[in-house]
C-alpha cells in the first residue's frame, strides 16, 4: 500500500525530483536536497531549479553519491531567505514545526511522515473516546487563523486529556511532528531521542504549537525499553522510526540489522494487549514493507496459531483482516506499505516503509 501526504496540507511541496535531487518547498522556502532514489530525469530545467531554489545542499566530497542518511555538506544560499523558520501541519493534528539548515541534509522533518501522523492521531482519538461534540470543536480550530492553536481557548481543546490519557511512547523521536500528533489528540506522552540538540528542537516545536506536557526523555532505546519491561509500565500506543546506524548517549551502538528484532521483541512486552496499537518505520534500504511486517509478527507472536489468513495478507500486500492473536484477548489488524512523495509530475518518489498494528 501506497501513501502520501494530504493534499490539503498547503505547507508542504514537491515541485520535482530527477538525477539524485529533489525540489521541495517548505511554507515560502524552496531548496534543492539530494535524494538518491530519484533514478530519473528531471521534468524541469536545471536553470528553473536554481530560479526557484532559496538554497541547494552540497555533498562534501567523500559523501557524493554515497546514499547515505547523514550525508554531509555545505548549503549553499542562492536568494535571500531565513536560516530558520516555521511551517504547520494542521489536516488532522494542528501543529508547527521549526525548520533549520543543519550540517547534514536534513531539516527537522520528514515530510513523507504525514500519513503516519494522521494514523497515530486517530488511534490517540479512538482509545481516548473523544466525543463528538469536542472533535467538532476541534475540527472548528483549525479551520480558523494561523494563530489560532496558540489561543486559551485552542489549548483548552488541543490535546485535551481525559481522565486517563492514552500513554504513547515515542522512539528515536527526531524533533517530534508524532509526538506532536499523539498530543493534539490526547495522549499522555513520551518522547525519547538519543541527542539532546534534537530534544531541545522538539520541545521548541511543542511551545509553536500551544501545547505542553510531553515528557522529555534523553535515552538510549533500548535501555529503556529494557528498563520499563522490568518495571511492568505498559503503553497505549508505541512508535517507533530507528536510524539504520546510531549511538545512545552514552555510546551506546545501534545497528538496526543486528538490533531491530530484539528492541521489537521487548516492545511487544510494554504494549498493551488490547486497546493499542504500535507504528513501525524504516528508512534503510534493502528493507520491504513484507520484510518489516514480518518482523513484527514475530516479534510480537503474532502469527503463533499458524494462521494462513494472516500469512496471505502479508504475502500479497493486502491489509489483514481483524483476527485473534494467540493467546490474546483481543483482535489485532496488521497493515504495512511505503510512505512517498508525488512531484508535480506525477513522478512517484517511496522513501520508507512502515507497518502498523492496532489491537
Amino acid at each position: 500500500m501506497l501513501e502520501f501526504p494530504g493534499k490539503e496540507w498547503k505547507d508542504y511541496e514537491l515541485l520535482d525530483s530527477g538525477r539524485g535531487e529533489k525540489l521541495e518547498r517548505f511554507g515560502q522556502v524552496v531548496m534543492c536536497r539530494p535524494e538518491p532514489k530519484a533514478l530519473w530525469d528531471k521534468s524541469m530545467t536545471d536553470a528553473e531549479w536554481r530560479r526557484l531554489a532559496h538554497f541547494a545542499f552540497r555533498l562534501s566530497g567523500k559523501n557524493a553519491g554515497s546514499g547515505a542518511i547523514e550525508d554531509r555538506g555545505t548549503w549553499e544560499r542562492l536568494k535571500k531567505a531565513d536560516d530558520q523558520w516555521y511551517i504547520r501541519y494542521s489536516s488532522g493534528p494542528n501543529f508547527r514545526l521549526r525548520l533549520g539548515l543543519t550540517a547534514f541534509k536534513h531539516v527537522g522533518v520528514f515530510p513523507e511522515q504525514a500519513p503516519n501522523w494522521e494514523f497515530i492521531y486517530q488511534q490517540v482519538k479512538r482509545l481516548a473516546g473523544v466525543a463528538p461534540e469536542t472533535a467538532a470543536t476541534l475540527g472548528t480550530l483549525r479551520g480558523g487563523t494561523a494563530s489560532a492553536v496558540g489561543s486559551s481557548e485552542a489549548r483548552r481543546f488541543q490535546g485535551q486529556q481525559p481522565a486517563t490519557a492514552p500513554r504513547v511512547l515515542n522512539l528515536f523521536a527526531y524533533t517530534g511532528g508524532a509526538s506532536l500528533a499523539a498530543k493534539a489528540a490526547g495522549a499522555d506522552v513520551t518522547h525519547l531521542d538519543s541527542v539532546r540538540q534534537v530534544v531541545t528542537w522538539a520541545r521548541g516545536n511543542m511551545e509553536a504549537s500551544g501545547l505542553d506536557g510531553i515528557r522529555w526523555i534523553v535515552e538510549d532505546a533500548m535501555k529503556f525499553v529494557q528498563r520499563e519491561a522490568r518495571r511492568g509500565n505498559l503503553y497505549d500506543g508505541i512508535i517507533l522510526d530507528p536510524p539504520a546506524y546510531g549511538h545512545g548517549p552514552d555510546g551506546e551502538k545501534w545497528k538496526l540489522d543486528e538490533s531491530l528484532f530484539g528492541l521489537l521483541q521487548n516492545v511487544s512486552k510494554i504494549l498493551k494487549p488490547k486497546d493499542s496499537f504500535m507504528v513501525l518505520n524504516l528508512y534503510s534500504n534493502g528493507y520491504s514493507a513484507a520484510l518489516g511486517e514480518t518482523l513484527v509478527r514475530e516479534a510480537f507472536a503474532l502469527d503463533s496459531a499458524g494462521s494462513r489468513q494472516v500469512r496471505l495478507a502479508a504475502t500479497t500486500h493486502q491489509p489483514a483482516q481483524r483476527m485473534p492473536a494467540a493467546g490474546a484477548e483481543s483482535d489485532y489488524h496488521l497493515t504495512s506499505g511505503e510512505l512517498a512523495l508525488n512531484d508535480k509530475f506525477g513522478k512517484v518518489l517511496p522513501l520508507s516503509i512502515y507497518v502498523r498494528l492496532e489491537r
